[in-house]
């Protein structure tokens, strides 16, 4: 009898924790879209619970690894900041109007961007209390991401509307070494990375439907459908799949070997990444480097002007 209450109590206890998943799962999926993002919107989470940091020792983005298409990114960053300063980097993800990727489903729709900012020990995206109503109004709409809870200097943005968002611009603020002791006066590297599109391999390691679909045996093509291309080889039939909103670039009767297209190539996105070199520069310094050069240039107006007495002075005793 107490095994069977002990039994009974443990089945509504799971059944009571089944029933705050299903309602979970169905508040995220009834809500919003800020509720409910696409499933391109999880894939930083994918970098983040598999990498430790976003960047390889190869200098390599991870996001890389998914998007393996290589497209150029814009990167407008300061030469020379002061401590405890904002500023303002611009990542540019430039692609030409009206392009249209597929999507998981097989439709067309507009592309997704996103950046990932690597910035040094010590920066980081600045509060909103420090910004200025300009830089609050360029990035009105953003959501930056740290990396990890101890990374608050690695930011991700993204996905977005690639429409509206071909600069994204990341507000970061200086760290200052007289109160920061990690921190140092110095040059600095930053590392960014932009994407537009979909990638071509899944966090799983599955290819996503953004690629080529190729021939996997030699012969000659038989029956082309929207959903399959029937290939008669040496071992029989084969049919391969074609998965939806690929278009087909055999007929029927073409001779086809191994390796060979199915489809035309659907991705139109890719990945960039670049590296820029920042200064955390000390007013002092830059004082002093004032004073110094005024004090060369007032020198040199002293020699000059001494050199014009006494060519003077030498004229009038040759006179004389």
């Amino acid at each position: 009898m107490r095994n069977l209450f002990t039994n009974a109590r443990r089945s509504l206890r799971w059944a009571s924790r089944a029933a705050v998943v299903t309602a979970a799962t169905l508040a995220l999926l009834l809500g919003s879209d800020v509720l409910a993002p696409q499933s391109a919107a999880a894939y930083p989470f994918w970098a983040q619970e598999n990498y430790e940091m976003p960047r390889e020792a190869t200098g390599k983005i991870v996001c890389a690894n998914c998007h393996l298409a290589k497209k150029p990114i814009e990167v407008e960053f300061p030469q020379a900041v002061l401590p405890d300063s904002v500023f303002k980097g611009v990542v540019k993800v430039p692609y030409e109007d009206g392009l249209q990727q597929i999507q998981a489903d097989g439709s067309k729709g507009g592309l997704n961007v996103g950046a990932v900012v690597m910035l040094p020990e010590g920066f980081k995206i600045a509060p909103q209390d420090r910004m200025s109503d300009e830089l609050k109004e360029e990035t009105q709409g953003v959501f930056y991401q740290s990396y990890a809870e101890d990374k608050e200097n690695i930011v991700i943005v993204g996905p977005l509307g690639g429409e509206e968002n071909r600069e994204i611009v990341f507000p970061i603020i200086s760290p200052d070494p007289r109160n920061d002791k990690s921190a140092h006066y110095g040059k600095y590297s930053v590392h960014v990375g932009g994407n537009r599109g979909r990638g071509q391999v899944y966090p799983t390691g599955d290819a996503s439907n953004n690629n080529a679909v190729k021939s996997t045996v030699a012969g000659v093509v038989t029956d082309v459908s929207d959903t399959a291309v029937t290939i008669d080889s040496e071992s029989g039939a084969v049919s391969v799949e074609i998965p939806a909103g690929l278009e087909t670039v055999v007929s029927t009767g073409d001779e086809i070997s191994a390796g060979a297209d199915l489809t035309a190539n659907p991705n139109v996105g890719g990945f960039g990444q670049h590296d820029v070199e920042v200064v955390l520069q000390s007013s002092s310094r830059i004082l002093g480097m004032v004073v110094f050069f005024a004090g060369v240039m007032l020198t040199q107006i002293m020699l000059v002007l001494k050199k014009k007495q006494v060519e003077k002075v030498q004229a009038a005793e040759m006179n004389f």
